[in-house]
């Protein structure tokens, strides 16, 4: 698709973007941006990701690349993308707990594609009384194929970090993220210049050394991808790094000058959006012996409305006894005993390599 000229273009009236992001605002949000809905040299440099196999098991990624490069492809006339940013807070960052598991602090709540979800379709709904006619939309919660931490960042809600997390220089990078496709034409936000400087906390941390370089991740050797996308079983080169991880990973983020809490700091929650996204007790810090004995339906109705159901049954019980195997607590070994007599080949093999490490420890 090739772009028009920008010079023959008539500039956007800013206040009607003002109005859209006040809108975004009053329901909730705590980041409003626009950005132009085209393809950008960000977008384009997912073809060569793809192509040098970071993706993994992600084969959904290169059956939509058009439209995940050029968002035109998704919404024929689009001409704006509103760009919604909502902070969770992290909570404290204790020590974990011995024979707990860890999981990552956005999935142990109420799953962020609701929250996030029917604030954005409110938005949407919002904007043809706004402008008095028909709007064109398509609204997108980390569900469909829009590269959104590119643009909330032409957006600027933030830089995009050499962790490839978006970061906001007073929200920090525990950020949930939403794209509103329109035919609008909307003035775009200015881009936050990268902060990042000569910081490499978050590549140095990695413990299983994802980063390939700043800015560029191989998801393969990704915690948060081996946890939650991958359906084989875990590298076993890299099941030490995991440590008591069982669903993502915040390594990077923890380790990021932007996320201190001197630094960083958590608005106000009128609407109780937070409070609906806080971890849910047992999820804060689960006993890997509980997750470890739980059955499907158990699995099932633990995990009802959160974004933990992405792993599956199967995945969680692979993390977890990854997990066990790296407790070094040898109280575990019964609970990871009845998963190394399962017919389920992957997490017998799963639940030997745990029984190993147990016994030896």
């Amino acid at each position: 698709m090739r772009d028009a000229d920008p010079e023959a273009l008539p500039s956007p009236p800013v206040e009607l973007a003002d109005r859209v992001k006040a809108l975004g605002l009053g329901l909730g949000f705590d980041l409003v941006g626009v950005a132009r809905a085209e393809a950008t040299r960000e977008t384009e440099f997912l073809r060569e990701w793809l192509e040098r196999g970071y993706a993994g098991e992600m084969a959904y990624l290169a059956r939509r690349v058009e439209e995940r490069v050029d968002p035109r492809c998704l919404l024929p006339g689009a001409r704006s993308i509103v760009m919604v940013g909502l902070v969770y807070d992290p909570g404290e960052q204790n020590p974990p707990a011995a024979a707990r598991g860890v999981v990552a602090r956005f999935a142990g709540g109420e799953d962020y594609h609701d929250v996030l979800g029917e604030r954005l379709r409110a938005l949407g709904t919002a904007l043809e009384p706004l402008v008095g006619g028909p709007v064109a939309l398509r609204a997108y919660v980390d569900t469909g194929p829009v590269q959104e931490r590119v643009f909330a960042a032409y957006a600027g809600l933030g830089w995009i970090g050499k962790n490839t997390c978006l970061i906001h220089p007073r929200l920090g990078s525990y950020l949930f993220l939403g794209a509103l496709l329109t035919d609008l034409a909307l003035a775009p936000d200015a881009r936050e210049p990268d902060h990042c400087g000569s910081c490499r906390a978050c590549l140095d941390a990695c413990p299983t050394q994802a980063f390939v370089a700043p800015y560029v991740l191989d998801a393969t050797r990704c915690i948060s991808y081996l946890t939650i996308e991958s359906r084989d079983g875990v590298p076993v080169e890299l099941r030490e790094a995991f440590g008591d991880l069982v669903y993502g990973c915040d390594i990077c983020q923890e380790v990021c000058p932007w996320n201190t809490r001197e630094r960083r700091s958590v608005p106000a929650d009128p609407l109780g959006l937070r409070a609906r996204l806080a971890p849910r007790p047992e999820w804060a810090a689960p006993a890997l012996a509980w997750l470890l004995d739980l059955r499907e339906d158990a699995w099932r109705a633990a995990t009802r409305r959160t974004a933990l159901r992405r792993a599956k049954y199967r995945g969680l019980m692979r993390n977890a006894l990854v997990a066990a195997g790296n407790s070094g607590d040898a109280s575990l070994a019964p609970h990871v005993r009845r998963h190394a007599e399962s017919v389920d080949v992957l997490l017998a093999e799963h639940a030997r390599w745990a029984l190993a490490r147990l016994g030896s420890a």
